[in-house]
């Protein structure tokens, strides 16, 4: 190839000479402008390939931080579900050990253990661990709080059964007689009026309920709450008292030397004064006997004010197999209630 550009010539001519003869010398004739435009277009190739050159590596190591990047945030969102449903579970498992908590709070006053002088009321404090920083910090640190709770509860519910178990082995006797199984089976009755100041449904005032009324259907069978002696079984005298014969058919049962409960408006009465029952045996069955709208057991507890008189208790605190809705709000005011004076002392042939 050679190419020749003469003295004031506008032309460059190109001549290609092949590696065979035969096939000819070839002229190319190039003006001065397309000489020009074929330099920058071969300037503008190598400039575009040296920046492709260049920038390449940049561009993918971009492209694969993008990809980092969303992969990072897509993991994290899946860490972040399962984060909130483990903190759902430790909410379930706090309620589950609060309400056990409640329900060892219960025993210790069916036993008439002092609260204060019991390690597992007070609990152990438990300082939930500090969350490290990230967009889930509050998130983290509520999980921690709830598993600081759930730690302390554990340790107070072992306390708790640590000492109960200590105090039935040592009280077997006290345990046997206290009231603390419902007179009928749980899923068998409603509770229609509960313990406490109410409207009477026959004198339309306001007068203290020593008991709780359960409506169940008639013959429903009603259980010893807890091992006794029969003290009374039947209807009690008009002329004695007015009060005591609105209980209609009635059994009071002694349990040890701190209750005495009281069967109400009962049907039939399977047991005589004088007889010894244990927990869980047949008393008698629901009925509309006395003072009552429809058939239902109306039941007392009263506990010993270690004077010789008994006082009406509310028997929710003592019905550890049954769940109350309001067990909470009753206990509360079962701790802090003023003593009751306005209800009807036990006849003397209940009470001696």
């Amino acid at each position: 190839m050679s190419a020749t550009e003469p003295q004031h010539s506008t032309h460059l001519e190109v001549q290609i000479h092949p590696a065979e003869i035969r096939w000819g010398v070839m002229y190319f004739f190039l003006t001065l402008r397309q000489v020009r435009i074929s330099i920058a277009v071969a300037v503008v190739l190598v400039l575009f390939v040296l920046g492709n050159v260049v920038l390449a590596p940049q561009v993918f190591t971009q492209l694969l931080s993008r990809n980092e990047y969303d992969s990072l945030v897509m993991e994290r969102r899946r860490q972040g579900e399962r984060l909130q449903i483990l903190i759902a579970r430790l909410a379930q498992v706090r309620d589950q050990t609060e309400e056990l908590h409640l329900r060892m709070s219960r025993i210790y006053m069916a036993y008439g253990l002092e609260s204060d002088e019991s390690s597992g009321q007070g609990g152990f404090p438990f300082a939930a661990q500090p969350a490290p920083d990230s967009i889930y910090s509050r998130t983290i640190e509520q999980g921690a709080e709830l598993e600081a709770g759930i730690r302390e509860q554990q340790r107070v519910l072992e306390t708790f059964i640590d000492e109960v178990q200590a105090f039935e082995e040592a009280h077997a006797d006290r345990v046997s007689t206290t009231p603390s199984t419902s007179p009928l089976k749980t899923e068998s009755f409603v509770l229609t009026s509960p313990f406490g100041t109410r409207r009477s449904p026959f004198t339309k005032r306001i007068d203290f309920h020593p008991g709780i009324d359960l409506a169940a259907p008639t013959g429903t069978p009603i259980y010893a709450p807890a091992d006794g002696t029969v003290v009374y079984a039947g209807r009690y005298p008009l002329r004695l008292s007015v009060s005591w014969w609105r209980y209609g058919n009635m059994v009071a049962l002694r349990n040890g030397d701190r209750f005495i409960t009281l069967f109400g408006h009962c049907d039939t009465l399977e047991v005589r004064s004088g007889q010894r029952v244990k927990q869980g045996e047949l008393l008698a069955r629901v009925g509309n006997t006395g003072w009552s709208t429809s058939p239902h057991l109306h039941f007392e507890v009263r506990l010993s004010d270690g004077g010789g008189d008994y006082e009406p208790v509310d028997p929710r605190i003592y019905i550890l197999d049954h769940r109350w809705r309001d067990e909470e709000r009753f206990l509360v005011r079962a701790r802090r209630a003023p003593e009751q004076s306005d209800f009807e002392p036990l006849p003397r042939i209940i009470a001696r």
